[in-house]
């Protein structure tokens, strides 16, 4: 894997879109479809960056979204998931490598079903129990800046900032 400035810059920018994702799902719990498609269109281009093979290297993130996105449609089919954290985790899929994308659904497991507990428990105490929205998009962001730590130091370090 080739460390240049352009990757440190694609995983900033990722970073920064995820975060924007937990805000507005947290503000609006709605993901914007220009985020997740701006997420999605810039993979290309970290794929090149990286130094990705089309084939098995880019084949695989392909094939790791598209499976994804029939699992989660069918999430969102059946009313357990929202359409923008579908298309979100379908985006990252295709930046993210198979096992590291399997753990991150894990840690965003853990961080849903916390989430859900805390905002749940909320929502009841203050008697809205036909109002309880869980805004996920926050549970796939953190867990997505999760996996994307490594790449995040690695940045912050090269750009001359020290621990």
């Amino acid at each position: 894997m080739q460390e240049t400035t352009l990757v440190y810059a694609l995983v900033a920018a990722l970073a920064i879109a995820l975060l924007t994702a937990a805000f507005t799902d947290l503000k609006r719990r709605q993901i914007d479809n220009w985020l997740n498609a701006a997420i999605a269109l810039a993979a290309p281009l970290y794929w090149w960056a990286q130094g990705l093979s089309l084939w098995p290297d880019v084949a695989m993130q392909i094939g790791v979204a598209v499976a994804a996105f029939i699992v989660l449609a069918g999430l969102f089919a059946i009313k357990a998931m929202g359409g923008g954290d579908v298309k979100l985790l379908t985006a990252l899929a295709l930046w993210l490598p198979a096992q590291l994308f399997l753990k991150m659904l894990l840690v965003m497991s853990i961080a849903g079903g916390v989430l859900t507990i805390v905002l749940g428990m909320w929502y009841i105490t203050r008697r809205q129990r036909d109002k309880i929205k869980i805004p996920y998009g926050v549970a796939i962001a953190g867990a997505g800046l999760w996996a994307l730590s490594p790449q995040l130091t690695a940045a912050f370090r090269a750009a001359g900032f020290q621990q």
